[in-house]
C-alpha cells in the first residue's frame, strides 16, 4: 500500500506532509505507518516506516530531525541533521535538506513556513503545550532566523476534534484562569463535562502570534481509525499502546 500524505495549500510551494497510518509496515494495534520510536512496536519495523517517510520527503533517513516531546513551550533550532533529540515540542530551521518532524496521536501537528525567507517550523501542540505558549514560541524562533510574522503560513494537521474531546470541569478552570475569554472554545457536554475545541484554540494562538495565514485541514484523529492513530481512542478501547503519526516539512 502506498503512503497517504495530506497537505495544505497555504504551505505551498514548501514540501511538507501530514502522513496518515496508511502504507506502513507495522501490524496489530500499530497497523500501518507507526513512526513512534517510543512505542512498544518493533524498533526495526518503526525504522522501516521512518525510512519510507524520508523517501517520500526526498531525503535520507538521517535528515529527519525530531525532538523528545514533553508538552512544553520549548523550541529548538536545527542547523543541520542531528541524531540528538532534545526535550522540546517545536523545532525550526533555515537549512535546506533538514526535514523537521513531529509525532502525534490526537495532539495538533503544526507545520509552518515563510517560503520567501526560507524558514520553516514544526510544533507538537497538545492542550498543555498550546496553553503554555508553544505556538508563539515556534513563531518567535522562526522570526529569529529571518522570517516575518505576516509572511508565515501555518497549517494544523489531523487532530482530535471538539465532538470527540470530552473534558472535566478542572480542565476548563485551568483555561479560564489563564483568560476568561477562553470559554468560547468549550461547549457543554453531558453532566459536568465539556467538549473542547483544540484546533480552534490552536488557530487562535497562531493568529495571536501574528502569522499571516493559518488553517486546520479538518481531519479528526479519533473519528477515523482507518487513517489515524488516536491516544484517546486507544484508551477508550483499553488497548495496550498506540501508534504515532508523523508530520514533516523541509526546504
Amino acid at each position: 500500500m502506498t503512503l497517504e500524505i495530506l497537505t495544505s495549500p497555504i504551505l505551498q510551494p514548501v514540501q511538507h506532509g501530514f502522513f496518515t497510518r496508511k502504507g506502513g509496515a507495522s501490524s496489530g494495534i500499530f497497523s500501518g505507518l507507526n513512526c513512534g520510536t517510543g512505542s512498544s512496536d518493533q524498533s526495526e519495523i518503526v525504522a522501516i516506516n521512518r525510512a519510507r517517510v524520508a523517501a517520500a520527503m526526498d531525503a535520507p533517513v538521517e535528515a529527519l530531525a525530531g525532538v523528545h516531546q514533553v508538552h512544553s513551550a520549548t523550541t529548538v533550532t536545527f542547523d543541520g541533521p542531528s541524531s540528538e533529540k532534545p526535550k522540546a515540542d517545536a523545532l525550526v530551521t533555515a537549512t535546506p535538506g533538514v526535514v523537521l518532524t513531529i509525532l502525534t496521536a490526537d495532539c495538533q501537528p503544526v507545520l509552518l513556513a515563510d517560503a520567501e525567507a526560507g524558514v520553516i517550523g514544526a510544533a507538537h501542540a497538545g492542550w498543555r503545550g498550546a496553553l503554555g505558549g508553544v505556538l508563539s514560541s515556534v513563531v518567535d524562533a522562526m522570526v529569529a532566523l529571518g522570517a516575518e510574522r505576516g509572511r508565515i503560513s501555518a497549517a494544523i494537521g489531523p487532530s482530535i476534534s471538539q465532538k470527540a474531546y470530552e473534558v472535566g470541569p478542572e480542565f476548563l478552570e485551568e483555561f479560564l484562569a489563564e483568560d476568561p475569554e477562553y470559554m468560547r472554545f468549550f461547549i457543554n457536554g453531558e453532566g459536568d463535562r465539556y467538549l473542547f475545541d483544540l484546533p480552534a484554540f490552536g488557530l487562535h494562538c497562531l493568529r495571536a502570534a501574528g502569522v499571516g495565514d493559518a488553517e486546520w485541514i479538518r481531519h479528526c484523529t479519533y473519528s477515523d481509525p482507518d487513517r489515524f492513530f488516536s491516544y484517546r481512542r486507544t484508551t477508550h478501547r483499553k488497548e495496550a499502546d498506540y501508534g504515532r503519526l508523523i508530520s514533516a516539512i523541509r526546504l
